[in-house]
């Protein structure tokens, strides 16, 4: 009984160490076979700028009227002239002529713009078939006028809403950033900003008379996000009686709107 026992203890332990081993193979197999097939599917490598004119390529993915986004260009917006609509860009694999200028140092000035006609730039790859449409070419080599810097936010002092009847909070500062969460107008009525105080409470409610177009392209780009640092210069107050109801305390016009 004891040369049995023995026996099977070894074959146990030797049918253990025979499992450990080929669970291990096959591990580093799955390692090998995921490390190839990250290999195959390329990266989009992000592209290094230069003073002056640099070329980029890349996919349009965020886009609305002057200005547009590159997913191979992070921390860079890209601005057109005249009337070109850089909404029809959207989605669209490009090849761009642009100009960096270190007076404005998060925006690229397009000066030129080429689609490709069909399929996408890896299909582009695959077949040898390379094919882009100029479709605009600079006016000039401002900014748009609505562009807000990034030099500019120092100008901006942050705002506190003590209370809503207390309009020595907000009167003659003129240019202010607060925190709010944007809520669109409807049916004929303006735009709100929802001012947040502590614990991300409403505080207070800012009329929005007018956003810049910037400052629609920043929600837009930065849309899965619902609190923003909006850049304001604020203008009449509402008459204090009206403000108990509402929350509405003054209007004012946002020139910007980003996540500090």
């Amino acid at each position: 009984m004891s040369f049995k026992k023995t026996a099977g203890i070894l074959s146990l332990g030797l049918l253990t160490a025979a499992l450990i081993l080929t669970s291990t193979v096959a591990c580093s197999s799955k390692a090998k076979e995921g490390a190839a097939s990250e290999k195959a599917e390329p990266v989009s490598q992000e592209m290094a700028i230069k003073e002056g004119l640099n070329d980029v390529t890349g996919q349009v993915k965020s886009a609305l009227g002057k200005y547009f986004y590159v997913a191979q260009m992070p921390g860079f917006d890209i601005a057109v002239s005249g009337n070109f609509d850089a909404a029809t860009l959207l989605d669209k694999d490009v090849k761009l002529k642009v100009e960096f200028n270190r007076e404005t140092p998060s925006l690229l000035l397009a000066q030129s713009i080429e689609v490709q006609e069909a399929g996408t730039l890896r299909d582009a790859a695959k077949t040898g078939l390379n094919q882009f449409k100029s479709v605009y070419t600079a006016a000039d080599k401002n900014a748009p006028p609505d562009y807000f810097s990034q030099k500019g936010r120092s100008e901006f002092a942050a705002l506190k809403i003590s209370n809503i009847t207390k309009s020595a909070d907000w009167e003659g500062k003129g240019k202010v950033k607060v925190r709010a969460k944007f809520i669109p107008g409807a049916e004929g009525k303006p735009a709100i900003l929802s001012v947040l105080g502590d614990k991300d409470a409403e505080s207070a409610k800012i009329i929005v008379d007018n956003i810049s177009e910037y400052a629609s392209y920043y929600l837009k780009k930065l849309r899965l996000f619902d609190k923003f640092d909006f850049y304001l210069n604020i203008k009449e107050s509402v008459p204090v009686n009206q403000r108990a109801k509402s929350k509405e305390v003054f209007h004012a016009d946002v020139v910007f709107a980003g996540l500090y």
